[in-house]
């Protein structure tokens, strides 16, 4: 099992409805996460700063095989589109970085 740490910030004008869009995930992408073999997924938010933090762990042999069979799915790619105008990637991020992934330095079961 890989654990997986990312981050990016949320606008501010947009905190209500990416809250009210989450509160309510598609059943289709739901699904297709679970089917990419990802499991214990929660995204966090921190105001002032506007920063959400997405942990999940990850129980495939493939990462990037079910990362990009989740970017090929119509539907998960219909409900990037409807949460990308929401997010802003760090100013840190590189060239075509969104979500920025983060080093795990520490972990106790």
């Amino acid at each position: 099992m890989q654990r997986i740490g990312m981050v990016i910030k949320l606008n501010a004008d947009k905190v209500a409805e990416y809250k009210r869009l989450h509160a309510d995930v598609w059943p289709e992408v739901l699904d297709m996460i679970k089917q990419c073999n990802i499991q214990n997924y929660t995204i966090f938010f921190r105001e002032p700063e506007n920063l959400l933090f997405s942990y999940y762990e990850y129980t495939g042999h493939d990462y990037e095989a079910d990362q990009a069979k989740m970017a090929a799915h119509p539907k998960t790619q219909e409900w990037w589109k409807v949460c990308m105008p929401c997010q802003k990637p760090l100013d840190t991020a590189k060239d075509g970085e969104w979500w920025i992934e983060m080093e795990d330095v520490f972990h106790l079961d």
